[in-house]
Order: C-alpha cells, then structure tokens, then sequence
C-alpha cells in the first residue's frame, strides 16, 4: 500500500482524539509570516508563477496520444515566449515551476528562464502524484528533480509546489530533509504563514495558492469528460483583479499560478496583461519571486515567533 493509502483503522467517527488530531496537525499552518511592511514601502507583493508542465501531464497518464502531447507543446511553442516577452517589455520577475522532465525536453527554454532573472521552481518529477507513490520512490523523485533542474538551468532551487498540489503524508518531511525555503501547495491562508508539523514550527516557509487565482479550473478541458469550463477571459480577469484588490486592501500578498499551455493562447494574454497593469496603476505594489517574498517573510514577520 502507498503511503499516501495509509489511513488510521476504523471509521472517523470512531477515532480517538490523538487521532483526528495527529491527521490535523501533521502539517498544520503555524504563526502568520505576514510581515510588518513590504519592501520599498509597498503596500502588496504580487507573486506571479507559472507551471510549466508542457508535455508531462499525459506522459504521467502513461498517454501517447499526439493530440494529448501537442497541447502539452504548446505551452513550449507559444506559450512561454508570449508570457517571456511580456514580462521583459513590463519589467517583472516571476517564479517558472517545472517538472524536471518539462526541462529536459525544453532545456534551452528553462535555461533562458533562469537567466532573465525568473525563480526556477520544483514542480515534480513528470507531474506525479505524491499521494499514490510509496514514500521512498516521492522523495527519490524530489530530489532528483531538484538535481536536474540545477544541472539544466544553473539555479539550484529553494522552493517546491508539487504537482495538482497533491501533498502526501510525507511531503512535508522530504522537504524539510531537502532544506527548502518554502513550499507552495497548501490554502490555509491568503498570507504566507509558518508550517508546522505535530504542533512544532518547521522554518518552513508556505506561500498559500488557491484553486480561484489558478487559470487551469476555468480553462482546463477533458474532451471525454463532462465538464468542459471554457470560462470567457473577461470572467476570469474579474476574479483575478477582485483578487489583487482584496491582498492590496489588506496589504497582504497576491499570488497568481498560471500555465502556459493555458494562459498563453492570444484570447488569455490580456488577462496576466490586465492584472500587471492594474498592479502597476496602484503605484504601492512590489513584483517578486516567490522565493524573494518567502525569504522577507521569514525575516520580516509581524507575529512573533512562539
């Protein structure tokens, strides 16, 4: 059985406190990393990132469909040079997580990621999903992922979102034992905050994502599936600007995961050119990596630690 497949004996109503609160704290928010004040004076971090998954979300499907394949491409072929040019002509930094697999086929790509100054992130090794792998195969997968992104793109990555989000059992204990900076796969906030693992702080860093500032749930379809949400770009847009106007409101962080195979089409360019520009047009917002806010937060928290 994975380890992901472990679950206490019994049926949940009939758990032992020890036990539905050991389930609960095994990597349970901590003290908030909001941090007194932004750099620069800023009121807002706006965090931009973009999953590069490119061809591994059928190869991890064991899919050989072409047709499955060249979606994937296209987030390589038109995608990424679309989001790489925008984010050169308005002077942002963002943070590119990839599959290591995603970087082997397109090295010359991440490479050229890494060396116009934007965070190479871990993102899996072919988009796996941790909760099904046996405990021993998800950490060999990390840390080879982590090896080979440093190897294609000469950045040595410090933060990991794993893949679809799926964190196991033992996510948590790989990436402490990796000794990253900070992850970005759980929602406990709006605002980076500690992550705690059996009620003890980790110095692990979370920047929170969040299925409603993600392009995949409104633009992702399955051709044999029943839902197909085509969401007008215009709807989106909405969202994620109602978004960035809330982090802005409470001088927090606004944090938007893309993908290039899904944002990078030329009806869906203008929304990332939307919120940048509305970013921009507030005059208080500062654009980072992830790993930049991850490392202010860590240093510059308005809780104090317990």
């Amino acid at each position: 059985m994975s380890e992901g497949k472990k679950h206490p004996a019994g049926d949940p109503w009939d758990w032992p406190e020890p036990t539905w609160r050991g389930v609960v704290e095994r990597a349970r928010a901590g003290r908030s990393l909001r941090p007194r004040a932004w750099p620069n004076g800023a009121r807002c971090a706006v965090a931009l990132s973009f999953d590069a998954d490119h061809e591994t979300i059928p190869l991890r499907d064991s899919d050989e469909s072409p047709m499955r394949i060249s979606q994937g491409q296209y987030g390589a072929r038109q995608g990424v040079p679309r989001i790489r040019q925008l984010l050169a002509r308005e002077g942002v930094k963002a943070t590119f997580f990839y599959p290591a697999v995603a970087a082997l086929l397109h090295p010359d790509e991440a490479r050229g990621v890494a060396e116009e100054g934007h965070e190479i992130g871990i993102h899996s090794w072919i988009h796996e999903r941790n909760t099904v792998l046996p405990y021993e195969v998800e950490r060999d997968l990390a840390f080879r992922a982590a090896e080979t992104l440093e190897k294609v793109t000469g950045q040595r990555p410090v933060g990991m979102r794993t893949a679809s989000w799926d964190f196991s059992l033992r996510t948590l204990d790989i990436i402490r034992e990796m000794g990253l900076l900070y992850d970005s796969s759980l929602m406990a906030d709006d605002d980076p905050y500690e992550l705690n693992s059996g009620g003890t702080p980790t110095g692990i860093v979370e920047l929170p994502p969040e299925w409603i500032r993600d392009d995949a749930v409104y633009f992702n379809m399955n051709r044999f599936g029943g839902l197909r949400p085509y969401t007008p770009p215009s709807s989106v847009a909405e969202v994620f600007l109602g978004e960035l106007e809330g982090a802005h409101a409470e001088g927090g962080l606004f944090l938007l995961t893309m993908h290039p195979h899904h944002i990078g089409h030329r009806s869906r360019m203008p929304v990332l050119e939307k919120v940048i520009a509305a970013a921009k047009a507030k005059g208080d917002c500062w654009f980072a990596t992830h790993a930049e806010v991850a490392a202010w937060c860590k240093e510059n928290a308005e809780a104090p630690a317990a």
